[in-house]
């Protein structure tokens, strides 16, 4: 599934695509796409594929395309503090986006059926947290995973406010799946081959929604064959934050908004902040047309205005090339994480600003 859109050169270049189809229509979702690089999550020898609007999978691991992700988060409707189940959360790709939304306060967990998964998923989720730049920009909600089948998790288990399922879903376990919502809540999953949103509406009221037709492989139903019993899912504790946590959110949400302040009061832009931009060059190329007539091949050129003037087609093309080298030298540098170096600048000892800073290398 996928091919919607056009492939990007990187992560910004596939968002631009998916924002000009109308896949991304919102800015918060357009800020978690950017947020987390779906290169990330991809195998070193498969990354020359990150970009493209198709699903990857090798082995165990498995991504959905770019389009399907888009319409899920946007059909999701996410607010920060809400909670999230992930069934079938796969790399944690989503995961991680969901989590810069819902925030500090939110609920964020996943299942998944494969332990090998789950270990790819901690090790790209601490790559992100250690050395993203988007990190700082955001306080994330972390996600946390447990290995099981998304079938039987415990009946006693919470509900949540949103919940997605990334295989496809029998009409048998529709009910299964509903009773995991709250009263208000929205669920998302392929059904019946349509990507589908359900809303409950009230203890016994429901809101559905065909979204798209889609092709999901579908959930790996239970065994128990070997044990004879039931492997009952126990999902994540809602745990409380600590004070001293809480007091890093704090610090870090008032250094941000002073932050802001500073870059509100300064007049103009330094070439340093301004956005990355592509330019491409125009090429003057001649074209030929070939009629065929009654077995007779008549080939003609086309001319155009500019071959009647060579000298102003060279004149153009130095003025671009001149134009092109002015801006490769006016490159921008690379951002400055304004959080990092206020934070370091501190008079607090060391191993606070680390604290604060989640102990990140950059």
């Amino acid at each position: 599934m996928g091919g919607a859109v056009s492939a990007g050169e990187d992560n910004d270049e596939l968002i631009d695509n998916l924002k000009e189809a109308q896949y991304i229509r919102t800015d918060l979702v357009e800020q978690a796409f950017r947020a987390v690089d779906r290169g990330d999550y991809y195998l070193e020898e498969f990354k020359d594929s990150a970009y493209k609007d198709s699903a990857w999978k090798h082995g165990n691991i498995h991504l959905s395309a770019p389009c399907i992700y888009s319409e899920v988060m946007e059909a999701l409707d996410l607010q920060p503090g809400l909670s999230f189940l992930n069934l079938g959360s796969g790399t944690g790709y989503l995961s991680s986006m969901v989590g810069l939304i819902l925030g500090p306060f939110g609920v964020n967990h996943g299942v998944e059926l494969h332990s090998d998964v789950i270990e790819y998923a901690k090790q790209k989720l601490e790559d992100f947290i250690r050395t993203s730049d988007s990190f700082d920009k955001f306080e994330f909600c972390e996600p946390s995973f447990v290995s099981g089948n998304c079938l039987e998790i415990s009946p006693d288990s919470t509900q949540y406010d949103r919940v997605y399922c990334g295989a496809g879903v029998k009409k048998e376990h529709e009910d299964y799946m509903k009773n995991l919502l709250k009263v208000g809540g929205i669920l998302v999953m392929p059904l019946e081959e349509k990507l589908t949103k359900i809303t409950r509406t009230g203890p016994s009221a429901w809101e559905t929604k065909k979204i798209l037709a889609v092709s999901f492989a579908p959930l790996v139903q239970p065994n128990h064959m070997d044990s004879g019993k039931s492997n009952v899912v126990y999902l994540p504790p809602v745990v409380v934050r600590s004070l001293q946590d809480l007091a890093r959110i704090a610090i870090r949400g008032t250094i941000k908004k002073i932050v802001q302040q500073e870059a509100g009061s300064q007049t103009g832009n330094s070439p340093k902040n301004l956005p990355r931009c592509k330019r491409r060059r125009v090429r003057h190329r001649r074209m030929e047309t070939i009629v065929f007539l009654d077995k007779e091949v008549f080939a003609s050129r086309i001319s155009n205005h500019s071959d009647d003037n060579n000298n102003c087609e060279e004149f153009e093309d130095e003025t671009l090339e001149e134009e092109e080298k002015g801006i490769s030298e006016m490159k921008p540098d690379p951002p400055v994480n304004f959080l990092r170096e206020k934070v370091l600048s501190l008079p607090l000892p060391d191993p606070l600003k680390y604290y604060l800073l989640y102990y990140r290398e950059k």
